[in-house]
């Protein structure tokens, strides 16, 4: 019988796993709780204290609980302590789905963040935007900028796949001694 297993990809030990060259640093950020928010995003303000809108794409966010705009009516949040509320619908008129293990966090760092964007999305990362989902590499991912550092949400099961494009785009930027 074929192994079919050795077509795919091997999945990098998430806790150690590094991509780094001259001007670019990518790892997987843990840690993380996340949440989708959807429906009313002014009762859920109310409630949580965070704010009705999040940072759009490339935009920043600042602290250790933010929420970033994944849709018109749908908010990512990201906390480093779990929320303090209900999974579920709230008769307020919103819902909270506890999606952690759904989404995988990268962050990458460095001058070079600028080539390894320009070759992953044709959108222009100084125009502001206000939903944070876009194509990045290949796949729907949420990007925005946390402290010094670009994170970028993929569901769990592209990670591999977008590890691997990093991988050779950060391996291009490198030859080419872009950013340094």
């Amino acid at each position: 019988m074929r192994d079919l297993a050795q077509k795919w990809t091997p999945m990098p030990d998430w806790h150690e796993a590094v991509i780094e060259v001259p001007g670019l640093t990518v790892r997987t950020r843990i840690g993380l709780n996340q949440y989708l928010v959807s429906g009313d995003l002014d009762a859920w303000s109310s409630v949580s204290g965070l704010p009705a809108h999040g940072a759009g794409a490339f935009g920043k966010a600042e602290g250790e609980r933010y929420s970033v705009q994944a849709a018109r009516d749908r908010l990512l949040v990201v906390s480093t302590a779990q929320l303090d509320m209900e999974n579920g619908w709230h008769e307020q008129g919103f819902g909270v789905t506890a999606i952690s293990a759904g989404l995988h966090v990268f962050e990458a760092e460095g001058p070079a963040v600028a080539d390894l964007i320009a070759r992953a999305t044709p959108l222009d990362p100084r125009a502001a935007s206000a939903s944070a989902a876009m194509s990045f590499g290949g796949v729907s991912a949420v990007l925005y900028h946390h402290e010094a550092a670009l994170r970028i949400h993929v569901d769990r099961s592209l990670a591999t796949y977008l590890w691997t494009w990093m991988e050779t785009a950060a391996a291009a930027i490198e030859a080419t001694g872009k950013d340094r």
